[in-house]
């Protein structure tokens, strides 16, 4: 039902070192060479020091993480447990804001038609009623009080750091568009579920992180340190999502985003062009460099090209109504690895005429057709497909 309530990341320190090329160090060449030759301008100041690359003060980051608290309170406002059912926990305390029964959501967070009727992403819903806004809506909801603490946490050891060096104009682009990102490809595989939480913005985060660190690789110091220490932290995360009931195409879909969002806009100037620039009038200036290195030029306009295709390509196929588990009968695996541990959660292939619908099983491959009640109710048609996987 939700997304991966376990992606936090610690923060990565990284250092930028400057260049050694540069041929004005720290307090600049001996004054005696200059006294020699009159044609030469003074040395700049002792004070001068090269080109530090702006830190910015991290506001959208917290007020996105507030929007978040305020969005999951409205929802257990609107949710009014102990007026539909009498199994609500902490009716006593929280009244209307009471959680629903962990047997329903073990989150501890508001019902599943709850959340599909404020915005939650559900295939049917943005296939024939042509809401792609839930595309969107879905990352600002979350299933539970677990849910959205453990993506707010992650979002404030990664959000923060990124906001302080590349400012909220482009964290805030990359943060709404890998969500959007991993809503696709999530409405692209998961389809007889609802899904929520803001799993694939965060994700997008961690993959702009390393597309980051690789498109400027050659202003790092500690460069092999942070690659291997961000990778693990990926592997991780990753990894998590194999778990049952966590939606990892949102990952996966948020991950590449990002990485590809990362080449694009967090993409930082040489030293040697930056300094030329904030270099002190009347002195000798480093030699002329271009903005950018050729394989930073390459990597943008791959980057650019791949994400403008992606998004169509899934946008054309998410309308049509394609099933991507049709022609990717293992795809399945990449959200759920069955083990003696614990049962995946059931996934069918299904097709609708009416109220007759075809079920089949993606792990039995049994297929049988079943009569709806209430039309396409997204809750009843999971429970067919539970009981035909069983």
């Amino acid at each position: 039902m939700g997304r991966s309530p376990l992606d936090s990341s610690p923060e990565l320190e990284i250092k930028v070192q400057p260049r050694q090329s540069d041929p004005h160090p720290v307090g600049g060449p001996h004054p005696r060479r200059y006294h020699q030759n009159r044609h030469h301008p003074p040395p700049p100041p002792r004070s001068y020091q090269p080109y530090i690359f702006k830190k910015w003060i991290p506001w959208l980051v917290p007020t996105i993480i507030i929007v978040n608290i305020i969005f999951f309170v409205a929802a257990m406002y609107i949710n009014n447990c102990p007026s539909h059912s009498n199994t609500c926990i902490g009716t006593s305390t929280l009244g209307r804001f009471a959680f629903q029964s962990t047997r329903e959501n073990p989150l501890l967070g508001p019902s599943a038609k709850t959340l599909q009727a404020i915005g939650a992403l559900e295939v049917r819903e943005v296939v024939e009623e042509h809401e792609v806004w839930r595309l969107a809506s879905c990352m600002w909801l979350h299933a539970g009080v677990f849910h959205v603490i453990a993506n707010m946490l992650s979002l404030l050891f990664v959000g923060i750091r990124l906001e302080q060096e590349f400012g909220f104009v482009r964290i805030g682009l990359l943060y709404v568009i890998s969500g959007i990102g991993g809503s696709l490809l999530s409405s692209l595989f998961v389809r007889t579920t609802i899904s929520v939480g803001a799993s694939g913005a965060l994700f997008g985060l961690l993959g702009a992180m390393l597309s980051e660190l690789l498109v400027n690789w050659t202003i790092y110091e500690n460069k092999l340190e942070a690659l291997l220490t961000l990778l693990l932290i990926i592997f991780i995360n990753i990894a998590v999502g194999i778990l049952p009931h966590v939606d990892n195409f949102a990952h996966l879909g948020g991950f590449i985003t990002g990485f590809l969002i990362g080449f694009v806009l967090l993409i930082r100037p040489q030293f040697g062009w930056v300094n030329k620039r904030n270099f002190p009038p009347g002195h000798i200036s480093p030699s002329s460099k271009s903005k950018y290195k050729i394989y930073q030029y390459v990597l943008l306009l791959l980057s650019l090209l791949l994400l403008i295709i992606g998004f169509i390509i899934g946008f054309i196929f998410l309308l049509r109504g394609v099933d991507g588990n049709d022609h990717c009968p293992w795809c399945h695996y990449l959200s759920c690895v069955p083990t003696p541990f614990w049962a995946c959660e059931a996934r069918c292939a299904s097709s609708q005429y009416g109220n007759q619908l075809n079920l089949t099983c993606m792990h039995n491959h049994k297929s049988k057709f079943y009569i709806l009640d209430n039309g396409n109710a997204t809750s009843q048609i999971q429970n067919l497909c539970v009981e035909l996987c069983g």
